[in-house]
């Protein structure tokens, strides 16, 4: 190991603890700053093995460079090569974090304490250790819940915050320099009145009848695929501006279940009525009443992908099915993809796929990417 003298002038603040030289404590010096750190060598001075601690602020700048200092311990002769090794890294870190190493002024905490008693502290469900992040709780008029996370920068209240919502549209708030965060609590609280129609339809679909997919719906999410049954269900897409109109409707499942669905949805499209909720207007369109869960795991739609023989792949359910009404067979679109590439016989044109079904012969197709 290299000798005592060598690792001084490198890093004159730290300093070992004990005879052995197993032990050191004391600062690494980087553009003008100095850290706080503590490296414990085992008694064969191995670097591979060796623990260092740090203060926290050094673990926040070191953070993405974890596995190239354990590769650095790791391929380091000495101490001292390890130390030369993390200065650098460090001066880089330091380069690509500059927020990190400017202080932030004091009025900045002043400001936002302020902001946050006029707000009320009952309205805050988080707040992290440097009041850099906020969440702020709201409920909407229909007792939903929803949060607001708020990214602040040192320039609050001259500059706002970034926001972060689960909205199905972008959130922008209007700013001026004498705003707070009441302002953007109110703004918050106004996007979400505007939303109310839109989580209304949506958690009555959620609630009446059996959604395949997405399988936990975020409040972002536009689209449902709902069950109808003989593993048939119809992917909708709604616009959350307008949500009691026509939504985007397309089938899934064998041709000659889901065609009379798209026959009665295009004759009946004039019937539309934009007073009564979606999911009444899609029964009333349609002529069915979507099925409940229950009903339908009863029976043999929740059958699993032909291929795979799962049924929940990567979140999604199987969405094709044999056109032939002897046969049936459901599969995941990725699966049948697949298996359609694999046959000899099949035949492509554009990025749509010909082949015959794995279980009856019957041709079947399937596109790449639906």
């Amino acid at each position: 190991m290299a000798g005592s003298g060598a690792l001084l002038r490198q890093c004159p603040l730290l300093l070992p603890q004990n005879r052995e030289g197993t032990a050191y404590e004391g600062f690494v010096t980087a553009q003008g700053r100095d850290f706080c750190i503590r490296i414990l060598l085992p008694t064969d001075f191995q670097l591979k093995n060796a623990r260092i601690e740090c203060s926290w602020r050094l673990k926040k700048i070191l953070h993405g460079y974890r596995h190239i200092l354990k590769q650095r311990l790791h391929s380091c002769p000495d101490l001292v090569s390890f130390m030369v090794e993390l200065k650098t890294i460090l001066e880089i870190a330091l380069k690509n974090t500059q927020d990190l190493h400017i202080p932030w002024p004091p009025e900045y905490y002043s400001c936002l304490v302020r902001d946050l008693e006029i707000l009320g502290w009952n309205k805050v469900a988080y707040v992290d250790t440097g009041l850099t992040t906020i969440k702020l709780k709201a409920e909407d008029s229909c007792g939903r819940q929803h949060l607001v996370t708020l990214k602040l920068n040192a320039k609050y209240p001259t500059e706002p915050p970034d926001c972060l919502v689960d909205f199905p549209v972008q959130f922008a708030i209007s700013w001026m320099p004498q705003n707070s965060l009441i302002d953007i609590y109110n703004q918050f609280l106004a996007a979400l009145e505007l939303l109310k129609e839109f989580w209304d339809a949506m958690d009555e679909i959620d609630g009446k009848t059996w959604v395949l997919e997405p399988e936990n719906p975020t409040r972002s999410a536009t689209r449902r695929r709902i069950a109808i049954g003989n593993n048939v269900s119809v992917n909708i897409e709604v616009d959350p501006r307008h949500p009691n109109m026509l939504p985007e409707c397309y089938f899934l499942g064998a041709e000659h279940v889901v065609n009379p669905l798209r026959i009665k949805l295009n004759n009946n499209m004039h019937l539309w009525d934009p007073e009564i909720s979606l999911l009444q207007n899609l029964k009333d369109l349609l002529e069915i009443d979507f099925p409940s869960r229950a009903v339908l795991e009863k029976s043999d739609f929740a059958k699993d992908c032909g291929i795979c023989y799962a049924y929940r792949l990567d979140g999604t359910t199987p969405d094709r099915v044999c056109d032939d009404p002897r046969c049936g067979q459901p599969f995941h679109q990725a699966c049948l993809y697949q298996w359609l590439q694999g046959l000899p016989s099949s035949r492509q044109s554009f990025n749509v796929i010909f082949g015959e079904c794995p279980y009856c012969n019957k041709v079947r197709e399937s596109n790449e990417n639906v």
